[in-house]
């Protein structure tokens, strides 16, 4: 995904504090940055104060789970719609106070870390300026909007010394866990090709989501949402529904691909392909978006495998498991369960062989090799391993990331999904979106970290 409209981090502040033309947010929600408010903890160990810039579906998502969560509490939240704001704090238990403005929770000494859950074009904006204020960081996926924002997140992460997780959860799942243990393990043997699928058809699935009855001018702040994308006339449908339009996400690519991306490179221990192609158009869903609604993508690997990755939002057919991981000694699918399937391949050249003089196809059957080959039917039974399923039970695995993301907060240790993962992940889908767009292959020069000239 490639832009020309570009905005710095300047000219960004100036256009957020436009709030005359915003949201109007109720005097008894908002609470001002003030130094005296909580008392942040002397210990790493001690309670951990969360803020969320963004509270949308996904953030009340993330607010209800962090409930359960002993040591940690949302203590401040902030977002362009003010119903969104109304029931974040109520999710809170009323503890959560509302900031007109990004920029004055991350003044707050008593926050620790902050949740990044805008649009993905605001995303960059909003971490490198939690990592400047000296705050760790949780990015929901995808990382970025465009391509070369994820080597300077990179760069600003290591500079600052603050913990970053990007919010693929997956990857926290102990069946994921349990994928990747197979894969390296050899018990697959040789992989070669894995598939990954991602099936809607219904508008809602599509991201034409249902808009509040109150949502208008006085409730939606449309400065704050545009951020650095294009001038727009103000919007509802572009608000709520802006995973439909190029300005501010990837679409299909960065929404779905990047999850399965993050998976796929964490189970087969991969990086980044060499090379992407791709093909996708807009078939059915018309109205209120300029993505595709079909998508499709092939990824070679240097590590010698393919990844074909699929996904429609005009059927709900899903391909078995969302993931096949193929081997020459069995598959693996992975989705809600892992399924292990033994190869049973079997030579059986009877056929071709049935076409020869008599003598040589009795002298071929006498052959040991042939017999070892391809004996199973004509010699000695055998047994021969059966089919495996592990299933997961327990916490969810948004839970587990979380749990994951505020155990690096403590500890100082590498979380679960870094800037560089997060990164790659949604390069593949920054690339996927390019190919598809310009009708050619694209390239990725991984001594540099980004897209190749």
């Amino acid at each position: 995904m490639t832009t020309k409209h570009k905005l710095d981090r300047r000219e960004f502040i100036k256009r957020s504090a436009v709030t005359a033309a915003g949201a109007t947010i109720p005097a008894a929600l908002v609470k001002r940055a003030e130094a005296s408010s909580v008392t942040r903890q002397d210990s790493p160990n001690g309670h951990i104060n969360a803020a969320f810039i963004g509270t949308g579906a996904r953030a009340q998502q993330l607010i209800s789970e962090i409930q359960g969560i002993p040591g940690v509490n949302v203590v401040a939240v902030c977002d362009a719609y003010r119903g969104r704001l109304e029931r974040a704090v109520e999710r809170t238990g009323g503890r959560a106070k509302v900031y007109r403005d990004h920029r004055e929770i991350l003044a707050l000494p008593n926050v620790d870390a902050v949740f990044v859950v805008t649009p993905d074009h605001l995303h960059k904006v909003h971490v490198l300026a939690a990592l400047q204020a000296g705050k760790d960081v949780y990015c929901e996926k995808p990382l970025t909007y465009k391509v070369d924002e994820g080597v300077e997140i990179i760069s600003a992460v290591k500079k600052s010394g603050r913990i970053l997780q990007v919010g693929s959860q997956g990857i926290s799942s102990p069946i994921q866990n349990k994928a990747r243990e197979i894969v390296a393990s050899g018990k697959l043997g040789l992989v070669t090709m894995v598939r990954a699928s991602y099936n809607r058809n219904t508008a809602g699935g599509a991201w034409i989501y249902p808009i509040p009855p109150d949502a208008s001018p006085e409730t939606v702040n449309w400065e704050m949402f545009l951020g650095s994308a294009p001038r727009r006339p103000f919007s509802l449908e572009r608000f709520f529904r802006w995973r439909c339009y190029e300005d501010y996400s990837g679409g299909i690519a960065t929404d779905l691909f990047v999850h399965l991306m993050t998976t796929i490179h964490f189970v087969m221990g991969a990086k980044m392909p060499d090379v992407v192609a791709a093909a996708g158009s807009l078939y059915r869903w018309r109205e209120s978006r300029d993505v595709p609604d079909t998508l499709n993508a092939i990824l070679q690997y240097p590590e010698n495998f393919t990844v074909n990755l699929s996904a429609t939002f005009n059927s709900d057919f899903q391909n078995e498991e969302g993931f096949q991981i193929l081997g020459t000694k069995g598959t693996l699918q992975l989705g809600n369960e892992l399924v292990f399937s033994p190869s049973t391949a079997v030579e059986d050249n009877s056929w071709i062989v049935e076409a020869w003089p008599r003598s040589l196809e009795e002298a071929y059957y006498r052959d040991p090799k042939v017999q070892q080959s391809e004996g199973t039917r004509r010699w000695a039974p055998q047994v021969v391993e059966g089919t495996q399923r592990w299933e997961s039970r327990g916490r969810n695995s948004t839970y587990t990331h979380l749990e994951n993301f505020f155990r690096s907060v403590r500890s100082r240790q590498e979380p679960a999904e870094n800037a560089s993962v997060g990164h790659h992940a949604a390069s593949v889908a920054h690339m996927i979106n390019f190919a598809a767009k310009q009708k050619q292959m694209v390239h990725w020069d991984h001594a540099a970290d980004r897209l190749r000239a």
